[in-house]
């Protein structure tokens, strides 16, 4: 069976190489264009195409797809999965494949529709969340609902953890889905009422809320496009925090323990967090331990409140 690949991050390449090791023609990969990264803005490839090209697979990049529909038909493939692809397919697209398209989704639909499904449920604080593989239509995530599989959300789990883990179900789930549809043992199931979740923004740390509720934000937030806070003259990235027991009662945002061995512990509304991994602006990720052996940071000093 000839099929197109659509993806873009990292997400997507388990099931991109899974889907080539099982023998699948894969005729061309559909990825987002090269995007300048970092300060010095280098342009730079997504990874589905990097590892499309490992492949031998040929590589698409349309900027607007739904303008280049053609790039596709010329292709004459059957079928087409899309992983965190990065663009909306219209109606013309979907119909250039006789055998339907199917998305590979991080959440178990109709839960977290939309583009950040991994980052919400950790900040909601779900306990769990999974894979769906879903037939494509013109709406956003509600096609049909063909296999899922369910992931623990673990308290120590960041985005970026929880991504690795489901990227990994999402390459045994595509795999069998496409296995099943070739033999024509496709059973839909239609979604009911979802909820659909926005895309996450770089964001201030609000320590008046609970330790609970600061704890997964950060982790949620991790390792793009992070929460942060303002410590004087510092700005730190946090890139890990856990919520921890409190007996003292010091303003939010205060500075409870500057000692490496322990690390930096901060008041929340109720409760305190634990910072585990951090970055200074413009420095390198730290863990708190060598952080706090080379900085001043001192028992007492106060993270400035956010401006909302």
């Amino acid at each position: 069976m000839k099929i197109v690949f659509a993806g873009t991050p990292a997400f997507a390449l388990p099931s991109l190489c899974a889907l080539h090791a099982a023998g699948y023609e894969i005729a061309a990969a559909l990825t987002q264009p090269d995007a300048p990264q970092g300060r010095k803005g280098v342009l730079t490839p997504p990874p589905v195409k990097v590892k499309a090209q490992e492949l031998g697979i040929p590589v698409l990049q349309p900027a607007r797809l739904r303008d280049e529909a053609e790039l596709l038909r010329a292709v004459g493939a059957e079928l087409m999965v899309t992983c965190a692809y990065g663009q909306l397919l219209t109606q013309e697209v979907l119909d250039l494949f006789p055998r339907g398209v199917w998305n590979v989704h991080a959440s178990l639909l109709p839960a977290y529709r939309g583009a950040a499904p991994v980052a919400r449920c950790i900040i909601d604080g779900a306990k769990k969340t999974g894979v769906t593989i879903m037939k494509t239509d013109i709406g956003m995530d509600t096609g049909d609902l063909f296999l899922r599989e369910e992931c623990a959300v673990c308290e120590e789990d960041t985005c970026g953890t929880l991504t690795e883990k489901l990227a990994a179900i999402g390459a045994r789930l595509i795999v069998s889905a496409l296995d099943n549809i070739e033999r024509g043992e496709a059973e839909l199931i239609k979604q009911g009422e979802g909820s659909v979740c926005k895309k996450v923004a770089r964001t201030a740390v609000d320590f008046s809320r609970s330790a609970e509720e600061v704890a997964r934000l950060i982790r949620g937030l991790s390792p793009a496009p992070l929460a942060y806070g303002t410590l004087g003259a510092l700005t730190l990235n946090f890139y890990h925090a856990i919520a921890v027991p409190c007996a003292e009662n010091a303003p939010c945002g205060t500075v409870l323990c500057d000692q490496p061995k322990e690390g930096l512990v901060v008041q929340c509304g109720e409760g305190a967090v634990k910072i585990t991994t951090l970055q200074p602006a413009g420095g390198k990720i730290l863990s708190a331990r060598d952080f706090l052996n080379g900085r001043k940071v001192q028992k007492g000093q106060r993270f400035e409140k956010p401006v909302l």
